[in-house]
C-alpha cells in the first residue's frame, strides 16, 4: 500500500509513514487495545533479555565474557534464578499490572491514529521529550521510595533483593512500582503530546535502556559509551550496590545536581 502522503527529501520520515500506514491499516484494533501497553511492556522486555540469557549462559564457561561483567569475581546467574524471576514477573502482570492498566486506558479518551506519521525530526524530539519527562518523575519517584521508608518496605525493596542485577530483573518489582512506572511512560507522553508512533518507539527503547542498566556487564556496544552523558549498566549498578546513589535511570544530570551522583 502506498502512502497518501509524501515526505519529500525525508527518506526516513517516508520509511515511518510507510510503516504507519501498514500499522493503521493492519492493527488498528491493536492499536486501540485497552492491553497494548502492559502487554508490549512485557513482551518486549523478555524479548531484549533473551540475548543476555544467552551471555549469562556463556560467561559461565568463557572468562572471556566473565571479565565484561562489572562484578567480574561473582558468577553469572544461573537459569533457576531467571526462570523464578520470570514467573514472578508474569504473575505479577497477569493478575495486577494488566487488569489495572487496562482500567487506566478505559477511564482515558481513545488516542487518536492520524493519517501522517511524524517526520524523522519529530520522532526524534517527541522521543528525546519524553526521556528527558520519564527520567525526571522516575529520579524524584525513585528518591523518594528510597528516603521514605514505608514506601521501600511496601513497594521498592522487592526490587532490592538482587544485590547483583541481571537483565530480567529489571521488571522484578512489587505490583505497585510496576504499575507506577507504567503510569509515569504513560503520563511523559501525553504532556509530550507525541504522535502514537513516537510513543511505540519511546515504550520500546525505554525498555531496551531498563534491561540494559539491569543487564550487569560492561559492553563494548553499550548506548552509554557511544553516549557519555547516559549512566549506563555500571552506574545502576553502583546504585543497587550501595542504595543511596544513582537514582536516574538513564542520565545523571540530576544525581550531578542532587550530589547522589556516584561513578564508582
Amino acid at each position: 500500500m502506498s502512502a497518501p502522503f509524501t515526505q519529500r527529501g525525508d527518506p526516513c520520515g517516508q520509511m515511518l509513514q510507510r510503516l504507519w500506514d501498514y500499522l493503521r491499516s493492519e492493527h488498528e484494533g491493536v492499536l486501540l487495545s485497552p492491553y497494548l501497553p502492559a502487554f508490549c511492556a512485557f513482551l518486549t522486555h523478555v524479548t531484549f533479555c533473551a540475548p543476555f540469557l544467552v551471555l549469562d549462559h556463556l560467561a559461565g564457561v568463557s572468562q572471556r565474557l566473565r571479565a565484561l561483567r562489572i562484578s567480574a569475581d561473582e558468577p553469572p546467574p544461573q537459569l533457576r534464578a531467571w526462570l523464578k524471576c520470570l514467573w514472578k514477573i508474569a504473575v505479577q502482570y497477569l493478575i495486577v499490572v494488566l487488569p489495572a492498566s487496562a482500567l487506566l486506558q478505559i477511564s482515558r479518551s481513545p488516542p487518536q491514529l492520524l493519517e501522517r506519521s511524524p517526520t524523522s525530526w519529530q520522532l526524534f524530539v517527541d522521543v528525546f521529550a519524553c526521556f528527558l519527562l520519564f527520567d525526571t518523575f522516575f529520579f524524584f519517584w525513585h528518591l523518594c521510595m528510597h528516603r521514605f521508608l514505608w514506601l521501600y518496605r511496601n513497594i521498592h525493596q522487592q526490587h532490592h533483593q538482587h544485590k547483583i542485577p541481571f537483565a530480567l530483573q529489571a521488571q522484578d518489582a512489587s505490583p505497585l512500582e510496576l504499575l507506577s512506572l507504567l503510569l509515569l511512560a504513560q503520563i511523559s507522553t501525553c504532556l509530550v503530546n507525541c504522535h502514537p508512533l513516537s510513543q511505540i518507539v519511546f515504550h520500546i527503547l525505554n525498555t531496551w535502556l531498563a534491561v540494559e542498566d539491569h543487564c550487569g556487564y560492561n559492553l563494548p556496544w553499550a548506548l552509554d559509551r557511544l553516549l557519555p552523558f547516559l549512566g549506563g549498566a555500571s552506574h545502576h549498578h553502583t546504585h543497587h550496590r550501595r542504595h543511596n546513589v544513582n537514582f536516574a535511570p538513564y542520565f545523571t544530570h540530576w544525581d550531578q545536581l542532587f550530589g547522589t551522583y556516584s561513578g564508582d
